[in-house]
C-alpha cells in the first residue's frame, strides 16, 4: 500500500508525474502505441486514428471550457477552418504536411480569437449562443466562398506525403496522427503548470477575483479561445488528411455538441477526462453496433429492430453520467486509484 509521495522541492511538487510507477505506466503505454499498428486490423487502425483526432479536438475544448470556464459550441467550425486551410494549401501550393497543419492551427486560432471577443461581455448560455452564431457564419462561408472552399462540393485533396512516403492508408496515417496528438496532449498538460494555465483556472473559478489579482481578463480569455481553436484547427487538418474530402457538411453543429459531451462525460477540467471522454464517445457507438451485429444470427431483423435502441442506449449512458457521475470518467479512474493505493482501508 502506498500512502503518498514525499515531495522535497518545488520542482518535485510541479512535476507532471510524481512517482516512478507513473513513468513506467507511461512508457508501457507508449510501447503499446508503437506495437499497435503491427497487430491491429485495418478497422481498428481506422478507429485509432479517429479516436486520436477526437482526443486532440476534445483536449482543445477542455482548455477553453473545462479550465477557463468559457462554454463553446463552435469547436467543429474551428476544425473546419483548419481542414479547409490544410486542403487549400495542399491542393494549390503543395507545401509540407507539418507546415500545412501548423497553418491550419494558426488560422483557426485567429478565427477563435475573433469569436472570443464577446466573452468579456457575456458568458454561460449567452456565450454558447454567440459561438453557435459564429458556427453558422463559418458554415455559410464554407458553402459560399466557392473560389476557395469549392462551395457545397468541397475540396478533394491528395494524400499526405512525408519524405517521399505517401500516407494514404490508416496504417500509414497512424504514424502522423497519433504522435501529433500525443504532443498536443502533453503540451496541454504542461500548460497548466505555467502562469498562463493558472490564470485560466483563476478566471474559471472567479473571474472578478482574478481581475482584482491583476489578471487581464480579455487577454487571457482570447488566449484561451486561440489555444482551443488552434487544437481544433490541427485536429481538423488531421481529419482532412484522414478523409481527404472536406465539405461544409463535414463539420456540423452536432459535431460541436459531440465534443462538449465528450469533455462532460470524461471530466471537465481534466486532461485525462478529455481523453477518456473522446474515447468513450467514439468507441461506445461502435461497440453497440457490434453488439447489434452479433445478435443478427439469432434475431434476423436485429439491425432494423435494435438500431434505434442503440441510439437510445448511447443517450441514456450520457444522461447516466450527468446524473450519477457529474465529474466524469476521470473521477472514476481517480477513485479506482485511491482504492488500489489504500486497500484494505476504505477511502
Amino acid at each position: 500500500m502506498r500512502i503518498g509521495a514525499a515531495k522535497e522541492s518545488y520542482a518535485a511538487d510541479e512535476a507532471l508525474f510524481d512517482t516512478a510507477v507513473q513513468w513506467r505506466w507511461l512508457l508501457a503505454f507508449f510501447a503499446l502505441l508503437a506495437i499497435f499498428p503491427f497487430v491491429a486490423t485495418p478497422y481498428w487502425l481506422f478507429m485509432a486514428c479517429l479516436v486520436a483526432i477526437n482526443v486532440a479536438s476534445a483536449t482543445g475544448l477542455n482548455i477553453l471550457t473545462g479550465y477557463t470556464g468559457l462554454v463553446s459550441l463552435g469547436q467543429a467550425a474551428f476544425m473546419g477552418v483548419g481542414a479547409y486551410t490544410v486542403a487549400w494549401l495542399e491542393i494549390n501550393l503543395g507545401t509540407p504536411v507539418l507546415l500545412n497543419l501548423a497553418a491550419g492551427g494558426l488560422m483557426a486560432g485567429a478565427a477563435g480569437m475573433l469569436v472570443g471577443i464577446p466573452s468579456l461581455r457575456v458568458k454561460g448560455l449567452y456565450l454558447a449562443i454567440a459561438t453557435i452564431a459564429a458556427s453558422v457564419i463559418f458554415h455559410f462561408i464554407f458553402a459560399n466562398w466557392t473560389s476557395v472552399t469549392g462551395g457545397v462540393s468541397g475540396l478533394t485533396m491528395p494524400p499526405a506525403t512525408i519524405l517521399g512516403l505517401t500516407l494514404d492508408e490508416p496504417r500509414h496515417l497512424y504514424w502522423l496522427i497519433v504522435p501529433i496528438t500525443v504532443l498536443m496532449v502533453t503540451g496541454a498538460a504542461n500548460l497548466f503548470r505555467t502562469r498562463i494555465g493558472r490564470a485560466f483556472i483563476a478566471i474559471r473559478d472567479r473571474d472578478i477575483s482574478a481581475e482584482v489579482l491583476g489578471i487581464r481578463l480579455l487577454r487571457f480569455k482570447l488566449l484561451s479561445f486561440a489555444l482551443s481553436s488552434f487544437y481544433a484547427g490541427v485536429a481538423g487538418g488531421l481529419w482532412a488528411y484522414f478523409f481527404r474530402v472536406v465539405t461544409p457538411e463535414s463539420f456540423p453543429l452536432v459535431m460541436s455538441i459531440f465534443f462538449l459531451a465528450a469533455i462532460i462525460v470524461g471530466g471537465m477540467g481534466s486532461i485525462l477526462g478529455g481523453i477518456l471522454g473522446a474515447v468513450f464517445m467514439t468507441l461506445v457507438p461502435e461497440a453497440l453496433k457490434m453488439a447489434v451485429n452479433w445478435l443478427s444470427p439469432w434475431l434476423p431483423d436485429a439491425v432494423a429492430l435494435l438500431s434505434p435502441v442503440r441510439v437510445i442506449v448511447f443517450g441514456a449512458l450520457i444522461i447516466g453520467f450527468l446524473l450519477f457521475e457529474p465529474q466524469g470518467l476521470a473521477e472514476i479512474w481517480r477513485r479506482l486509484r485511491r482504492q488500489f493505493h489504500l486497500w484494505p482501508f476504505r477511502t
